[in-house]
């Protein structure tokens, strides 16, 4: 005879409600469910980008986390995808499960719905797609926190969770919040699940609960990304400026240094001695010393590779264009004159994440954004340099 198939789990629904939600600024109610943002209302209202709503919306470092003794989870989300015409297909948005902090599984969602850009056109088609189901089974049939993290990569409604035994809210963790503002790179572009870019790495290893504000191609010093974060509860702020002021050619050093100094001081209104890390940026070899635009690389396109390619003429300093060289000297003097005035003002020069005696290991594949070992590195080497011996976050420094 054949088995005796396995009773299914008498299944609880819980509400996804924000007291199950961390890492997001805010959340939407749509028609299927709730959509966390990493931007509020306000500044959404005031942002006209389209790439910059499409990365806030890409839930990096946002995690459901509750306490459970069920042992199998059940949650329904609906994604939205993103395919690009002539590219390499992009891999699913992954979901990582921790259970009491470690990690206890993965899961990928089928359908949903879909972007798909054609990037030699510029023509973009939106396409509906169905709610998808994650289920992880065979957990521990005792009291823990579950911690679900969404794909940092793909926007996600969330719509249903269930469990086989009751929900309630995590209490808090009782660690030190970081708040994290940056580029793509701190978004997590190429890293291989939502708990092993590098701003999350380093916050398991720093012992910090993370909200992070890495934004692809969005950390242009915004006037209300930096009141987002003035307004954000923090106990440690670092922000990560440079690789995208160069890609959009949106600013020349006249502009920038004022633009870097209200961004501070915005910050500094809400969190006046909360210490305060400026890092610059990592090493891109196409725009240490030539300036942006950014553009695809079409050559590479037509054989099927997505890369990038420097759009400026090199060199061109003397007008005031900006290069990763000319923003990296700026920021240090920027940080030293502020700090005889602000001693929880910090500086890291992004090299020391990865740079040049890196390359050659670990090279860009994309000549733009590192690869997953190359986040593994980035965010151990921050842990290492921010948050012990005698880093500027090192847990008791004021």
């Amino acid at each position: 005879m054949p088995p005796t198939p396995a009773t299914p789990p008498a299944w609880i629904t819980t509400p996804v409600t924000a007291d199950l939600v961390r890492g997001a600024l805010d959340l939407e109610r749509t028609a299927h469910g709730l959509l966390p943002h990493r931007l509020p209302a306000r500044a959404r209202a005031q942002n006209t980008d389209g790439q910059l709503a499409m990365a806030e919306s890409q839930p990096s470092g946002v995690r459901l986390v509750f306490r459970t003794r069920a042992t199998a989870v059940e949650l329904d989300t609906l994604p939205t995808k993103r395919v690009y015409v002539g590219a390499p297909p992009r891999p699913d948005g992954r979901y990582d499960l921790l259970v009491d902090g470690r990690p206890a599984g993965r899961a990928t969602a089928d359908g949903g719905n879909s972007v798909v850009v054609d990037l030699t056109t510029g023509a973009v088609e939106q396409r509906t797609g169905a709610v998808a189901t994650l289920r992880f089974t065979g957990l521990p049939e005792r009291d823990k926190t579950v911690e679900i993290w969404l794909p940092h990569n793909e926007t996600t409604e969330l719509v249903a969770l269930r469990t086989d035994a009751p929900v309630e809210p995590a209490p808090s963790s009782g660690r030190r919040t970081w708040l994290h503002h940056g580029s793509s790179i701190s978004h997590g572009s190429d890293a291989a699940s939502p708990t092993t870019t590098w701003p999350a790495l380093a916050a398991s290893l720093g012992g910090v609960d993370l909200v992070n504000l890495g934004f692809a191609g969005g950390a242009v010093l915004d006037p209300f990304t930096a009141r987002a974060m003035r307004d954000t509860p923090a106990d440690l702020i670092s922000v990560k400026i440079g690789i995208n002021v160069v890609n959009t050619d949106l600013m020349r050093l006249r502009a920038f240094t004022p633009a870097v100094h209200g961004f501070l001081d915005t910050i500094r209104d809400g969190h006046p001695t909360t210490p305060l890390l400026v890092v610059s940026p990592v090493l891109c070899p196409m725009h240490e010393d030539t300036p942006g635009p950014t553009v695809f690389d079409f050559s590479r396109l037509a054989e099927g590779q997505l890369r990038f390619a420097p759009a400026g003429d090199a060199p061109a300093q003397a007008d005031g264009r900006l290069t990763l060289t000319v923003i990296r000297d700026e920021l240090k003097r920027i940080v030293e004159q502020r700090a005889a005035d602000d001693p929880n003002l910090h500086h890291l020069d992004g090299r020391e994440l990865y740079g040049e005696a890196d390359r050659a290991e670990l090279p860009l594949p994309d000549e733009l954004h590192p690869d997953a070992a190359t986040h593994r590195r980035m965010g151990e080497r921050f842990a290492t340099r921010v948050f012990a011996g005698d880093g500027p976050f090192t847990d008791g420094r004021d």
